[in-house]
Parts: structure tokens; sequence; C-alpha cells
């Protein structure tokens, strides 16, 4: 996690290039540690609704993401 501390104060940075470099990297480790969540909420029986409610979104949308992972 250290990791995504340092990434999320290198987003605010007065530079703009360090910055946006900074939110596309914390993009990206979104992104994974959403679907190990994801993987993990459905190998414990959590259903497509539950997960969705979780993030947020429709189960639609959460299964067109992650349904084929």
């Amino acid at each position: 996690m250290a990791e995504a501390t340092q990434l999320a104060s290198a987003a605010g940075d007065r530079d703009p290039r360090v910055g946006l470099r900074a939110v596309a990297a914390l993009r990206k480790l979104l992104e994974q540690l959403e679907a190990v969540q994801v993987r993990s909420a459905r190998a414990d029986g959590w259903s497509w609704q539950e997960i969705a409610a979780e993030l947020g979104v429709s189960k639609q949308a959460v299964h067109k993401k992650h349904g084929r992972q």
C-alpha cells in the first residue's frame, strides 16, 4: 500500500505530467484491486447483485466487466 500512498501524493503534484501519470497508475491499481475483490466475493458465494450494490453500479455493469474472469 506504500505505492498507493506515493501515487496519491504524486497525483496532487504541481507538475501536470507527474500528476497525470500518477492518476493513470492509480486507475490501473484500482482496477486490479476491484478485480481481486470481485473474485473474492464470488468465491465466497456473493451474487452479482450484492457485489454491484457494494460498488454502486448495476448488476449488469459488474457482470459485464468481471463475468468472464
